[in-house]
């Protein structure tokens, strides 16, 4: 291994009583298994139920695994991310929702990676624990992202794993549901050295998902467009690469 990997977990949770404390387990048990110096930074973005609380029992418990960041009221889940950068800690970041719908194990296998790339992109192999219909609409968010950016991604809104000093490149921090996918397509765009990788999905033990409402489609159909008019209208953007980054030392070898 050609570097010290120190990775730190966003977790956004809003109304996860059921599900954060199993989430903040399986993370802390997958740094373990995988040899990760690692931290979970927990972004309570508002809950009205028992979440912060159960999260502050546990960061009492693991004090220098756990940092939780609170929002007054909900911000959404691109505030929560963001936030979390900001309090992170390690040289490498990834989110994993407090829902508990994505196994750590599935990404901090791919760590690994970081000896090559910049950026880790998993897409879920096995869809069928989702709706046709919720399948349906991921393909065809997919299908318009490629032919807008022309780009070949499998899934833009998975848990994906960054260096962190990739992120602090960017001028601009989309804070609503396109958050991910503006990410993404900006850093592609500057030509970062990235791997797609396949992961095991699992369904959603308790609760509802809040991926999909009417703010959220609003959300992204006004991230879509504004990033499609920035791309535009912008130069071919400067290769700004960090020193620490895989893409600046192998494009200057």
């Amino acid at each position: 291994m050609d570097e010290c990997f120190s990775l730190s977990v966003i977790m956004p949770a809003l109304n996860e009583e059921e599900n954060i404390e199993e989430a903040i387990r399986e993370v802390i048990s997958g740094f373990d298994e995988f040899n990760l110096k690692g931290e979970i930074v927990v972004v309570d973005d508002g809950s009205s139920d028992s979440t912060l609380e159960i999260v502050k029992r546990k960061a009492g418990e693991y004090p220098k695994k756990i940092k939780v960041i609170h929002h007054q009221e909900p911000l959404g889940v691109g505030r929560c991310f963001w936030d979390g950068v900001r309090g992170a800690k390690g040289s490498f970041v990834c989110m994993l929702p407090g829902d508990n719908e994505n196994n750590p194990r599935e990404i901090f296998r791919y760590v690994k990676l970081f000896n090559d790339v910049d950026i880790i992109i998993p897409f879920v192999f096995n869809k069928e624990v989702r709706s046709k219909l919720r399948n349906f609409i991921s393909s065809l968010y997919t299908w318009i992202i490629n032919l807008s950016f022309f780009t070949s991604l499998n899934y833009t809104n998975g848990t994906v794993l960054y260096r962190k000093s990739v992120l602090e490149t960017l001028d601009n921090k989309a804070e609503g549901f396109f958050f991910q996918t503006d990410i993404l397509i900006r850093l592609v765009k500057k030509g970062y050295l990235f791997a797609e990788v396949p992961y095991r999905l699992r369904q959603r033990k308790k609760g509802l998902s809040k991926a999909f409402s009417f703010k959220s489609l609003r959300e992204v159909t006004k991230g879509y467009f504004k990033l499609l008019l920035t791309l535009f209208l912008k130069r071919k953007s400067l290769k700004d690469w960090p020193s620490d980054s895989q893409t600046f030392k192998r494009m200057r070898n």
